[in-house]
């Protein structure tokens, strides 16, 4: 198997995974949050989808898609398809504010997106262009470690939904 392939579909295999922990998240409470956690499901979707739409834009997949995103805003600059990327960028604060951020649905459908984004442009990326050095945060390091710091990312997210699911009283999901 490819490295390529390899990569996309560890990607690929993520996505059901984050998803399953939206289970009892509805309209309603999507962008609840408790006192000792900030960060919401809706956030957390809209979060990750960028990140990694950010990984396949170095590896020529293009930017963010202009109809999940439009650049720039806090929370409350966007519109109800759309997360505003300094909403739910690094260090971006949630609100428990749902006018501010697109329905439970379309961020589920924005994060899919991602995923398949990411996946196809590992699957399709040179071998020149996953070896490339990129900076990300402090360090230099070559894009395919990105990839895989992705499906890292996913989980650690997923662990603040699971965290949040227990906070808000919600049935187990692994059980």
């Amino acid at each position: 198997m490819r490295r390529q392939d390899l990569l996309a579909e560890a990607v690929l295999m993520s996505k059901p995974l984050v998803l399953r922990f939206l289970a009892g998240f509805d309209e309603t409470n999507a962008t609840r949050q408790t006192p000792t956690l900030p960060n919401h499901a809706v956030w957390c979707l809209g979060h990750l989808a960028l990140t990694m739409h950010r990984v396949a834009e170095k590896l020529g997949g293009g930017p963010p898609p202009a109809d999940a995103f439009v650049s720039g805003g806090a929370v409350g600059t966007r519109d109800e398809r759309r997360f505003a990327t300094e909403s739910v960028s690094f260090n971006s604060e949630p609100a428990d504010t749902p006018a501010a951020y697109p329905t439970l649905a379309r961020a589920v459908e924005i994060f899919e997106r991602a995923c398949d984004h990411l996946a196809s442009a590992a699957r399709n990326a040179t071998d020149a262009a996953l070896d490339a050095p990129s900076p990300w945060g402090a360090a230099t390091v070559p894009v395919w470690t990105l990839v895989l710091r992705m499906l890292f990312h996913n989980g650690v997210h997923t662990g603040q939904l699971t965290d949040l699911r227990r906070g808000l009283g919600f049935k187990r999901v692994l059980s």
